[in-house]
């Protein structure tokens, strides 16, 4: 199983519909840059391959309204080139949405893949070291997909059937049925999924993700459960990965994290081609970030960062390693290149008024 297909630069949440409410802006351009000097040590040797200076993300973003009900987004990683036979596999996702009203919302086109939990969900740029699971996921497939917004914004439920994460070079007829909730109450935050996945013809992994996040003033916890399960076994606690964060910002200007994960396959059996049966590996690690410029603005980060992983992975090619030390520094920044609004939404609105 290749790694990731698809690194999320910003949340599932912002791709599908959060952004609508400022429908007179026509186009928006953005870029964004991290690049990080890594050394990687596996059992005491250095992995040449993965340390060193290493461009990590180069993504050009465009999206914007075409009028008040449909709006598009596109995403191009610029780091990775497109193959002959599919262009759209350096395209993480290129989407048309409709929004007939603030409750409903209607995509269809390369999607993210809809899958819970808030290390699946945050934007990978802002992501240093990740589970097995995360770095296996193929999180962008073409699909389409159904919201229901209520009243207040507050909650948000999803229905999507898109390709298949294991649908691997496009060539199988493989499909994935998503249904997700998103929760913003308070001091609490939600994104529960339940999924089935097609990993062979008729065959279906089954996902039960709990994702939760707690932020307490400058304090913010993170906390993700995903149970993963095929008809071949059990289905609670043979094949899980649990995944926790906690930050805290120092004055809009220090951020300091703490981050575990622990993935484990004891099935026995084949299915989740994320995690291998086999495998049981847990990875922890810290780091801090930096925000030179003043007003609270975020556009240029430092950062850096360390972690270490011990266990067995049943995945010879997998990510994660037993005694891998890895730390890095590094850099991100944001551009932004052309922002185009238009009046003319608002004179259609007030006619139609």
């Amino acid at each position: 199983m290749a790694m990731v297909l698809g690194i999320l630069s910003a949340s599932a949440q912002s791709q599908m519909g959060e952004d609508y409410a400022d429908h007179n802006k026509v186009v928006n351009v953005h870029a964004q840059v991290r690049a990080d000097f890594i050394l990687d040590y596996w059992d005491g040797n250095l992995n040449k391959p993965t340390s060193g200076f290493k461009g990590k993300y180069i993504n050009l973003i465009l999206d914007g309204h075409i009028n008040k009900h449909f709006y598009y987004s596109y995403r191009q990683r610029l780091n990775r080139a497109p193959k002959i036979e599919s262009f759209f596999d350096a395209i993480d996702w290129v989407h048309l949405s409709y929004r007939p009203n603030k409750h409903w919302d209607i995509s269809a086109g390369k999607q993210v893949v809809g899958i819970g939990g808030f290390e699946y969900d945050r934007a990978p740029i802002d992501l240093y070291f990740c589970s097995e699971y995360w770095n296996n996921i193929a999180c962008y497939q073409f699909g389409a997909s159904v919201s229901y917004i209520l009243g207040d914004g507050s909650d948000r439920f999803m229905a999507q059937v898109c390709e298949s994460p294991f649908n691997v070079g496009h060539k199988d007829y493989l499909f994935a049925y998503n249904f997700m909730w998103f929760g913003k109450h308070d001091w609490f935050n939600s994104i529960y999924s339940l999924n089935a996945s097609e990993y062979t013809a008729g065959k279906f992994i089954y996902y039960v993700v709990l994702g939760n996040q707690f932020t307490f003033d400058n304090f913010r916890l993170q906390v993700d459960f995903m149970n993963r399960a095929t008809d071949e076994h059990a289905f609670f606690f043979k094949d899980f990965s649990v995944m926790g964060e906690l930050s805290y910002m120092i004055k809009d200007k220090v951020n300091v994290f703490g981050k575990i994960s622990y993935d484990i396959n004891d099935s026995g059996v084949e299915g989740d081609y994320c995690v291998m049966p086999g495998t049981e590996l847990t990875r922890v690690g810290t780091g801090v970030e930096y925000y030179p410029l003043s007003g609270g603005r975020k556009d240029l980060r430092l950062f850096a960062y360390y972690s270490y992983t011990w266990g067995v992975n049943g995945n010879t090619n997998g990510a994660l390693q037993d005694r891998q030390h890895m730390g890095a520094v590094g850099v991100k920044w944001d551009v932004d290149i052309l922002s185009l609004t238009s009046k003319i939404f608002k004179k259609n609105e007030k006619a139609e008024n």
